[in-house]
């Protein structure tokens, strides 16, 4: 790919590179309970850019005088194993990175996090549907729209080298207002404001 502007060759898409907001998910987690010390990130070791996202919740926590506990999950199977790892280490947050596989497996690590009264943030709204107690991340629904829109210009003609690679612009935060209540945590009003969806 010669840049994102004009890939060349046959090659074109969205960009869905999250690397940078692990520190915004730690912060607001931080917001939404200012007692928390300890936040687990839950990675998958195979995920290529699983280094570069957790330097980044780490720094975030670092700078917020928070502790980080990495526990890893390479397939659904391992996710308990994660979980439990997480509660041994006395986590009081869970922050999802950005996987397909930790996707999948979204409703049994929120189950989990709220059995076990662990505040769960997740890297797409689809998490906190789920149950986890918020995300903070880019639109899986622009993004698929802005995908289907370049294969229906690809299909008239146009010519992929010449089709910018997109990346989003604007992310969502989202809060589960249920969670939140279930927890007995009451969401600053300053939080609530900037949500783009609250789940009730």
């Amino acid at each position: 790919m010669k840049s994102l502007n004009r890939p060349g060759g046959h090659v074109t898409g969205i960009l869905f590179n999250q690397n940078v907001l692990g520190a915004k998910r730690v912060e607001l987690l931080s917001e939404i309970a200012p007692g928390m010390r300890r936040i687990a990130l839950l990675m998958n070791p195979t995920n290529p850019n699983v280094k570069i996202e957790e330097a980044d919740a780490e720094a975030g926590a670092r700078k917020l005088g928070l502790e980080t506990i990495t526990v890893y999950a390479k397939n659904a199977s391992e996710i308990a194993t994660a979980l439990e790892q997480l509660l041994s280490a006395k986590a009081e947050a869970l922050i999802t990175a950005t996987d397909p596989i930790l996707l999948d497996r979204r409703e049994q690590i929120a189950s989990f996090a709220l059995g076990h009264r662990v505040l769960a943030m997740g890297f797409v709204q689809q998490i906190a549907v789920a149950g986890s107690l918020l995300s903070y991340g880019p639109s899986i629904s622009w993004m698929y729209r802005q995908a289907g829109d370049y294969v229906g210009q690809i299909l008239k003609g146009s010519n992929p080298a010449e089709m910018p690679v997109l990346q989003p612009t604007l992310f969502e935060l989202v809060i589960n207002l249920k969670t939140a209540r279930a927890l007995g945590i009451t969401v600053p009003p300053t939080l609530l404001a900037r949500a783009d969806e609250v789940i009730e």
